[in-house]
C-alpha cells in the first residue's frame, strides 16, 4: 500500500496551493464568485494532481536516469499505482465540475483534462509542450468564470455596478460574458505559465544564463502590466510587486548562476509565488480580500515545498 507521504511527493501536495486561486481569479474577472467556486476549485485541485501523477508515471524511465529520488523510479510507488491514481483524480475532477457548474463546467473542465494528459503523454519534451502547458492553466482561469455566482444584495439590481470602476463582484454576468471578462486573467496566468515551463526544461542539465534572463525580463513585464490597469487599490499593485521580487529574484540567481540546482530553485519559487500574482488579479477585478488571502498562502507554500518538492 502506498505511504501517504508518498503519495503527496507522487502528485506534488504542496504545489496544489498554486491551484485554486487560477479559480478564484476567473471568478472574480467573469463576475462569477459565488458557493460554486469552493467546488469548482476542488475540480481544479484533483486534475492537477491528476496531471502530476500521470507526468511522473508517463517520465518513469527517463526519471530513473535523472530524478532516481522520485517514488516510481525509487520503488515506492509502482507504475501501475500512479496511473491508478492519475485516473482516478481524473474522474473525481470532472466528476466534481460536473456536479458543481453543471455542463458549464463540464465543458471547460473536459478539455482541460484532456489537455493535462496530452500534455504528459505526448507533447511535454516537444516544442509544443510549454504552450500547451499554458492552454491548461488559462482554462483553469475559465473554469472559474463558469461558476454561479452569489446573489446581489437586496435592493440592488443584479446589472448594475455598485461602485466604479469595478463591478461587484456577485453581480451576475451573463454566462459567455463571464468567460469573456475572465479572459483576460486566464491570458495572464497562462503567460506565467509558458515562462514558468520554458524555463524549468533546463532544470535537470542546467542552462546559460539567457534563458533565466529572457523569463526573468518576461516576468518584470508581465507583473507590470497586472500592476498598472486598471487601478482598484493598493493591493493589485502590491500583490504583483510581491510576486516580482518572490519570482523574479530566484530568476537573478539563475542568471548569475544558471546550474540545475539554480534552475530547480527558480521553477520552484515560480510555482509557490503564483498565489500572489493570482491575488493581484483577483483584486484587479474587485476582490482585494480574497486577494490579500490568495497571496498569503505564499509563505505556507514555501515552507511545504522544503518538505515536499513542488518540481
Amino acid at each position: 500500500m502506498v505511504r501517504l507521504r508518498d503519495l503527496a511527493e507522487l502528485v506534488r501536495a504542496p504545489a496544489a496551493l498554486s491551484v485554486p486561486g487560477d479559480v478564484i481569479a476567473g471568478a472574480a474577472a467573469g463576475r462569477a464568485l459565488g458557493p460554486g467556486t469552493a467546488g469548482l476549485a476542488c475540480s481544479s485541485v484533483c486534475l492537477y494532481w491528476a496531471g502530476m501523477a500521470a507526468n511522473d508515471w508517463a517520465d518513469r524511465d527517463l526519471d530513473a536516469a535523472e530524478r532516481p529520488e522520485r517514488p516510481i523510479p525509487s520503488g515506492r510507488v509502482r507504475p501501475g499505482e500512479a496511473l491508478a491514481v492519475a485516473a482516478g483524480l481524473t474522474a473525481a475532477g470532472l466528476a466534481v465540475a460536473g456536479l458543481t457548474g453543471g455542463r458549464r463546467a463540464l465543458a471547460i473542465a473536459a478539455p482541460l483534462a484532456a489537455a493535462v494528459w496530452t500534455y504528459d503523454l505526448a507533447a511535454k519534451n516537444t516544442r509544443a509542450g510549454p504552450l500547451l502547458m499554458a492552454v491548461c492553466r488559462g482554462l483553469d482561469v475559465l473554469l472559474g468564470a463558469t461558476s454561479t455566482p452569489a446573489p446581489a444584495p437586496p435592493g440592488r439590481s443584479p446589472t448594475i455596478p455598485a461602485r466604479a470602476p469595478a463591478p461587484p463582484v456577485g453581480s451576475l454576468a451573463p454566462p459567455g460574458r463571464s468567460l469573456v471578462g475572465a479572459l483576460p486573467a486566464a491570458l495572464t496566468i497562462a503567460a506565467h505559465t509558458y515562462l514558468l515551463t520554458e524555463l524549468s526544461r533546463a532544470e535537470t542539465t542546467g542552462t546559460t544564463p539567457a534563458r533565466p534572463a529572457t523569463t526573468l525580463a518576461a516576468t518584470l513585464a508581465l507583473a507590470t502590466t497586472v500592476a498598472v490597469p486598471p487601478a482598484s487599490g493598493p493591493a493589485q499593485g502590491a500583490l504583483a510587486g510581491w510576486y516580482a521580487v518572490q519570482f523574479g529574484s530566484s530568476q537573478a540567481r539563475a542568471v548569475a548562476e544558471p546550474s540545475a540546482a539554480r534552475v530547480r530553485d527558480a521553477v520552484a519559487a515560480g510555482i509557490v509565488s503564483l498565489p500572489a500574482l493570482q491575488g493581484a488579479l483577483a483584486a484587479r477585478s474587485g476582490a482585494p480580500r480574497a486577494g490579500v488571502v490568495l497571496a498569503a498562502l505564499v509563505p505556507l507554500a514555501r515552507r511545504l515545498a522544503r518538505k515536499v518538492s513542488p518540481t
